[in-house]
């Protein structure tokens, strides 16, 4: 993909619309899922995890997987779908700007008990893939019960 289009469009639009993904990739020959905060900028993911696990150390230099969702948001119970969207591609450790450090918002006090230390990825997407589920007016999206 050229450096200068700016990969999915339609997912990293869909990105934009929730704070927070899962990123995924393997550590020790195990899997494993983290919470990330992530923002859009210049085409790439940028993501805000606990350094504290050492998962950012296990993603530098790999390629990884990064997913979001609105599985949870208010606007799937308004008819509006669902939707996911995954990218994949490779990541590196990253010190953001001032500016995309003030767009994240505020970081959480404390991960798994203890204070929360950020670390900063940032992904290079070379593949996107994006699912929806629609639902006509009718339908409420709810738990079962």
């Amino acid at each position: 993909m050229p450096s200068d289009e700016t990969p999915a469009p339609r997912a990293m639009e869909l990105l934009r619309r929730v704070p927070y993904g899962r990123l995924a990739t393997s550590m020790r020959a195990l899997p494993f899922l983290a919470v990330a905060r992530h923002i859009v900028s210049d085409g790439r993911i940028l993501l805000r995890m606990h350094s504290g696990f050492g998962y950012h150390e296990a993603c530098d230099g790999s390629v990884v997987a990064y997913g979001a969702d609105n599985y949870n948001a208010a606007s799937a119970d308004k008819g509006e779908g669902l939707w996911s969207v995954q990218f994949t591609g490779p990541a590196e450790i990253v010190h953001p700007c001032p500016e995309q450090e003030e767009l994240f918002g505020a970081a959480p006090v404390r991960a798994n008990g203890e204070p929360f230390a950020p670390a900063y990825l940032r992904i290079d997407p070379h593949f996107a893939t994006e699912h929806t589920l629609g639902f006509d007016a009718s339908q409420v999206v709810r738990h079962a019960a």
